[in-house]
């Protein structure tokens, strides 16, 4: 019966068919729910008299057909269930241990139990107890409840009908004489005023009791038509059943709107029970024996009501499906798309709904499809469908055991979609009628296009048992891939839906990381040790615990090549020692990717100085790692990656050496960012020669590669504090020409840093560049003359043999070096101008006076250091000198040039000396300004203190106090201006003061003193 009801108090506990809790492990096996007739066996029998061939005929046809039952097993085994089980908890099982019930129904999330010693129990949907009432005196036959739950009428064989009240004292009752077997209550008993209770029973009438003003009042609907076995009411719609079919009376119009006869043959009411249940105001569901009929009720066309009288109400009979079985009851079941339903299944119901063998896409998707679930039961006796019960063997009268009910849900189209056994306790001792099924609608169920999102369940009631039977849903569907360690399928549904559970805030309840867990021990037992590898980050997640474990699991393995990729190096960090065993593997196996490692891996995650010794462990076992330049690709690995762990210490220095075996552009870079130039004291010839390794390389690319110093020596010159001259110099010995260019630059740097080097830098320069060395001998002064002579002589350097002759004073030497082995006359000139020397001009003259070349080069080159005539006397008669004629035209132009340039220099000294007579004269004589304040260049005081004072005035216009200047006390004092005018004291007029004025200049000697300072350097 359906009934509306509110959400769900209490949610009981979900469990899988096989483990359903319970107080009796017998029982917990008995209600173990197998899909599909799992439970049905054929037993085979034979008898006497069969020969040896065909017992083994036989034999072989029961192993075939053992093997056709087992592999049916095998794959009712891999079907997965569409519903759950479980027994209903609380005091439900204490309550069917004394008492067995036989009616059961439910409103408002309540649950009214009544039993076969006439109990009425209320129960909230976990089985704890809420209210008895002792209701009857003998088996509750049926109970119906009022949409508020509070309204409970029952109906007994003791022929008593009742109403209890939960939350009032009223109990109406009603004695109708004869067992009453079925009861209806009033929707709305609660706000109605009429309280009607509808019943009927063996007596054969359907009665209504109603309220009136002087108690309730009875009315006969219905009678004459034997036992009324079922009545149900919806709204304004009642319908019953009796011997002859079902019935159906509209409360509204106090009329019969419909009837809907019996099926033919159907075996006996009173033991195949009929089963009425309103699926919603407008549908009826008929269960009666093996058929299932749909009805549907309409308003009829006004037109018709009005012209024949006929109710105002019709009903079309939509479906009739037979079946192989009787029906202990039925209730709609919802179908949805879930994840533990397949999708082949609902669309199967669609097409057959459809009736058009296909999905039609195009047509609106409905909220769901609704099928069946029924509540079958298989008569172990066929002589009850048959109507033979009074036969005379004794072996079919013998009463036979039951087998378990099914519960089937059955689509719209008659099509069996899934069919469970269950296990009810001592089920072989039930019949059709003993059952009971009840729809309950815990929470609001909302329609939607994915289906309903409420708790739609029911549940199963056998004389001694409670069985809660849910449709399952993904978290079931998962734990049921589990159980058949299909992990992979169960992660993805877990992944499917977890996205589902965000978007809604449901709480998600399936343990993802344990179902992963226990995925990658099943494919590490089967040897997919990559499958799990990939699977880890997902299972272990930011569990630095799990993910040692596995990892250590791998290695145990050896398989840690399979999980290395996926091992994380940040959220989480694992321990130091995980990622020193992956080192360690690499080191091992795969140098390359130890190097890549190295350098992606965080420093900071594992031990640094640990794997530095393993690495050069290593390489010290290597065959080519003492050499300075690498050979084998595993000692470059090596050698990169101490390099790199070497930077990640922060030991540059260390690392230094390897960079430059391996040739790394960066290592000038690298030595003055970290300022390593004392590490790199011992390593001046590898320095060296990589760079120029360098700039070959670059120059056969086609680069242009500059020619100044190469990098590498810049360094060191720069460096010369930390990098001592003499440790380069010893390293780069058996390397002349890296020497000569490391001496080279120190040299231009500063000539007297390699004074101890000068007689190595002689030799270097004749063998590297000997253009420089001319420029060298010149510019330094600590190298042996005789050595530097010897090793030009050896090498036949002639102007550097000159300049060393000049030297040591063999002018004359030198000067036959010039004449006799260069033979040029300019050269000789120049030495010889060098040397001041008068003699060496007279060799060179005597030597010059038989070779007419040198004649004529003496003769343009004349000047002050030789007189022409003296060359030209020498010159002897006859002797044929080419270009004489031009050499002296040469010689009388530069001497009228010189005579001119003479007479010009003559004519600008004259006047520069006469414009400056006149500018002194200027200014001897011009006035120039004097005041009283003006101070006294020597003592800084006015003139005119003191006031009688004596002020010299000398011509440079200096003035100064008479007794600033040296021996001031001595000079004489002028005499006073009154008393000269009053021809007391000296003669009056220029006379006097010429006198006076020769007097003073006599004493001075020294001058002006402010112009005497300045001369000492004296600042005024």
């Amino acid at each position: 019966m359906s009934q509306e009801g509110t959400d769900e108090t209490a949610r009981l506990m979900s469990a899988s068919p096989d483990r359903m809790s319970d107080e009796s492990a017998t029982e917990d096996k008995d209600l173990d729910a197998r899909s599909g007739h799992s439970n049905e066996q054929s037993v085979h029998s034979s008898t006497g008299g069969i020969g040896e061939g065909d017992a083994d005929e036989e034999e072989d046809e029961d192993e075939d057909e053992e093997e056709e039952d087992e592999a049916e097993e095998d794959e009712d085994e891999d079907e997965e269930p569409a519903l759950k089980y479980e027994r209903l908890g609380g005091i439900a099982h204490q309550l069917l241990q004394k008492d067995s019930a036989s009616a059961l129904a439910y409103a408002k999330q309540r649950l009214a139990l009544g039993t076969h010693g006439g109990m009425l129990h209320i129960l909230d949907l976990s089985g704890q107890h809420i209210k008895s009432f002792t209701a009857h005196s003998a088996s509750v036959s049926d109970i119906s409840v009022d949409i508020t739950g509070d309204f409970i009428a029952t109906a007994s064989i003791d022929g008593q009908v009742a109403v209890h009240s939960l939350s009032g004292s009223e109990t109406p009752s009603f004695n109708l004489k004869r067992p009453v077997r079925t009861v209806a209550i009033e929707p709305n008993f609660a706000k109605s005023s009429t309280r009607s209770v509808i019943s009927g029973g063996m007596a054969g009438n359907l009665t209504l009791h109603e309220k009136g003003w002087l108690g309730y009042k009875e009315t006969v609907l219905h009678s004459g038509e034997g036992p009324i076995w079922e009545v149900r009411w919806r709204d304004n719609l009642v319908a019953w059943a009796n011997d002859l079919g079902v019935k159906i009376y509209d409360t509204q119009s106090q009329s019969r709107i419909t009837f809907i006869d019996r099926p033919a043959d159907s075996p006996r009411a009173d033991l195949f029970k009929c089963t009425l249940h309103w699926q919603d105001s407008s549908t009826l569901l008929i269960g009666w024996a093996d058929q299932i009929k749909v009805a549907r009720i309409r308003v009829r066309p006004r037109k018709s009501t009005s012209a024949s009288g006929a109710p105002p109400l019709l009903v079309e009979i939509t479906a009739v499906f037979q079946l192989d079985c009787m029906i202990s009851g039925i209730v709609p079941h919802l179908l949805t798309q879930s994840a533990c339903t397949p999708s082949a299944l609902v669309e199967d119901a669609v097409k057959k709904t459809n009736g058009t063998g296909s999905v039609r896409s195009n047509a609106p998707k409905p909220p769901a499809l609704t099928a069946f679930l029924v509540l079958a039961y298989t008569p172990p006796d066929t002589s009850l469908l048959a109507g033979n019960e009074a036969t005379a063997d004794r072996a079919e009268q013998a009463r036979k055991q039951a087998e378990r009910p099914d519960l089937r849900i059955i689509s719209r189209a008659g099509e069996e979609l899934a069919a469970d056994a269950l296990g009810i306790t001592n089920y072989e001792r039930w019949n059709c009628n003993d059952y009971v099924l009840v729809d309950i609608e815990a929470g609001a169920v909302k329609a939607s296009s994915s289906g309903p999102t409420g708790d739609r369940y029911y549940v199963v009631l056998g004389p001694q048992d409670l069985v809660v039977v849910k449709p399952r849903d993904w978290r079931d569907h998962v734990a049921w891939l589990v159980e058949r360690k299909r992990y992979e399928e169960a992660l993805e549904e877990i992944e499917r839906q977890s996205e589902e559970v965000d978007a809604t805030g449901e709480k998600d309840t399936v343990d993802a990381v344990q179902i992963g867990q226990r995925y990658v021990e099943h494919l590490v037992g089967e040897g997919e040790f990559a499958k799990a590898a990939r699977l880890c980050p997902k299972v272990c997640g930011q569990d630095t615990k799990r993910w040692e474990d596995w990892i250590f699991v791998f290695a145990q393995k050896h398989q840690l090549q399979s999980i290395i990729p996926f091992i994380p190096t940040e959220s989480p960090t694992l321990g130091p020692l995980v990622y020193e065993i992956v080192l360690t593997y690499f080191l091992a196996h795969d140098r390359q990717a130890l190097l890549q490692t190295i350098r992606t891996w965080p420093k900071s995650i594992y031990d640094v100085a640990a794997v530095i010794v393993a690495v050069q462990s290593e390489l010290d076992r290597a065959p080519s790692s003492s050499t300075t330049k690498p050979n084998g690709p595993d000692t470059v690995i090596l050698m990169e990656c101490l390099a790199e762990l070497y930077t990640l210490n922060r030991q540059p220095g260390k690392a230094l050496p390897y960079f430059l075996r391996l040739r790394r552009p960066n290592v000038f870079d690298l030595i003055r960012e970290n300022n390593l130039f004392t590490d790199v004291q011992d390593q001046a010839l590898l320095l060296v020669e990589f760079d120029q390794e360098l700039r070959e390389k670059r120059r056969q690319e086609g680069e242009e590669v500059a020619t100044d110093p190469i990098a590498a020596i810049t360094l060191l010159v720069d460096h010369i504090h930390s990098i001592p001259i003499g440790r380069v110099v010893q390293q780069l010995q058996p390397r002349p020409a890296y020497l000569y260019l490391y001496l080279d630059a120190l040299f231009h740097k500063d000539p007297h840093i390699t004074s101890a080097y000068a007689d190595t830098q002689v030799k270097l320069y004749a063998e590297y560049a000997p253009r420089k060395l001319v420029d060298f001998l010149r510019a330094s002064n600590y190298y042996n003359l005789e050595q530097a002579y010897n090793v030009c002589n050896e090498r036949d350097l002639v102007p550097e043999m000159v300049f060393l002759l000049g030297r040591m004073g063999n002018n004359k030497k030198a000067l036959n070096l010039i004449i006799e082995r260069l033979g040029d006359v300019n050269r000789a000139i120049d030495f010889a101008k060098d040397q001041h020397d008068d003699d060496l001009w007279e060799d060179l003259l005597r030597y010059s006076e038989t070779r007419p070349p040198f004649i004529r080069g003496l003769l343009e080159n004349v000047g002050a250091e030789i007189d022409p005539i003296r060359l030209i006397r020498r010159i002897k008669n006859g002797l044929e000198i080419p270009g004489l004629k031009g050499a002296l035209i040469k010689i009388l132009q530069d001497f009228n040039l010189q005579v001119s340039l003479l007479e010009g220099c003559q004519t600008i000294l004259n006047g520069d000396c006469a414009d400056l007579v006149l500018k002194l004269h200027k200014n001897q004589t011009s006035g120039f300004l004097l005041s009283a304040k003006t101070p006294c260049p020597i003592c800084s005081l006015p003139l005119s203190q003191p006031v009688q004072g004596l002020g010299i005035l000398f011509l440079c216009r200096h003035v100064v106090h008479a007794h600033c200047v040296d021996h001031g006390e001595e000079l004489p004092h002028q005499p006073d201006p009154m008393l000269v005018g009053m021809g007391l004291s000296g003669q009056p007029g220029l006379g006097g003061k010429i006198a006076f004025t020769a007097i003073l200049r006599a004493k001075i000697t020294q001058g002006c003193p402010v112009c005497h300072k300045r001369s000492e350097g004296d600042r005024t």
